[in-house]
């Protein structure tokens, strides 16, 4: 025997966008359209070393946005992308990130770089912090900034404030 559907239901299981993908679908289009503005931004580069690293981005930021918008299209979700999370704890690693850029040329690589990592501890640290945790995630964020900063400075020979 087989069940009666209305048009109404057929056109709302085969909808290619519904509210919970809208989100993902501007946010791709966005992306897409930072990486097309990078790509003719680096077609004005004197030197061609300066050109590889951004281009590199655009490229693969421009092929993820890509992707993420034809999946979205294709096979779109129905579960929420923000998730159960806190609000407050995006908005810190979001303020923090962009406070060390806008510090980075005054207060030199090193302590923005602390400022971005304990902006991001911060966020991320869910459990209750004990005195081994606090000394294990400093530390390894005090040599993952200077193994950073080293790298950059005297491997790639990138001019660091």
């Amino acid at each position: 025997m087989r069940a009666k559907t209305s048009n109404n239901d057929v056109n709302n299981n085969t909808s290619m966008v519904n509210q919970k993908n809208v989100g993902s679908l501007i946010v791709a289009s966005i992306f897409m359209c930072v990486a097309v503005i990078t790509l003719y931004d680096t077609t004005h580069y004197s030197d061609i070393d300066s050109k590889i690293f951004p281009r590199a981005c655009a490229i693969v930021l421009l092929l993820f946005s890509i992707v993420t918008m034809i999946w979205e299209l294709i096979k779109p979700s129905n579960i929420d992308g923000f998730g159960a999370g806190h609000w407050w704890r995006r908005i810190v690693l979001v303020a923090t990130m962009l406070i060390a850029c806008i510090a980075m040329p005054h207060i030199t690589f090193i302590p923005a770089g602390g400022i971005a990592f304990v902006g991001g501890l911060i966020a991320a640290m869910h459990n209750h912090w004990s005195q081994r945790t606090l000394l294990l995630y400093w530390g390894s964020g005090v040599v993952i900034i200077v193994a950073f900063y080293s790298i950059f400075k005297y491997v790639l020979y990138v001019p660091l404030p």
